[in-house]
């Protein structure tokens, strides 16, 4: 495989593009996915047989079961991220590595219907809480002590809403490469 096709199977849908504009329709039309990841997420793998959910989705990558519990794990850092912005002036948060986090028994061998229900809460919630920002909670921020860079909660949205289906076109790509549909 040469490295060409190993960016496609790792950015299937190409890297987070912040817009230039981060008007309604975007803030909109990024809720709604993030709303509706869980169910879609939960259509296409809830029938994924053990030996298909332990499957990488590219060589080097993670598997299928392990792209699940990661979504949920994010999606939480995410939730608690945009609580602390909500509530504290422009906080720094606390990153995770989420290498290792994928490397634990949870994520290697546990099933994925405990957070395919986790998700559909924890979605839930978030799509609540975003539809209703104000103008000035979406212009309200976080540090990221990664590499100290200030994320507006407008640009969390976006970039939750391209994880979503970043991750949904791991599973998908690798299903239709594998003929498992």
């Amino acid at each position: 495989m040469n490295e060409t096709d190993l960016e496609k199977l790792k950015y299937p849908i190409g890297k987070f593009q912040a817009p230039k504009d981060y008007n309604a329709e975007y803030i909109s039309t990024n809720i709604a996915i993030i709303e509706s990841f869980p169910n879609k997420l939960k259509k296409e793998t809830i029938d994924l047989t053990e030996e298909q959910l332990d499957t990488p989705y590219r060589p080097g990558g993670w598997t299928v079961r392990q792209v699940i519990h990661h979504c949920a794990e994010s999606h939480m850092n995410c939730f608690i991220r945009l609580k602390w912005a909500l509530t504290e002036n422009n906080p720094v948060i606390k990153a995770y590595d989420e290498k290792l986090w994928s490397e634990l028994p949870d994520n290697l061998t546990m099933p994925i219907e405990p957070t395919l229900q986790l998700l559909e809460g924890l979605h839930f919630r978030l799509a609540y809480i975003m539809k209703n920002l104000s103008g000035s909670d979406l212009d309200k921020s976080f540090i990221h002590p990664e590499n100290n860079s200030e994320y507006l909660l407008k640009q969390i949205i976006g970039m939750y809403a391209w994880h979503s289906n970043h991750h949904m076109a791991h599973i998908t790509t690798l299903k239709k490469n594998k003929n498992w549909d």
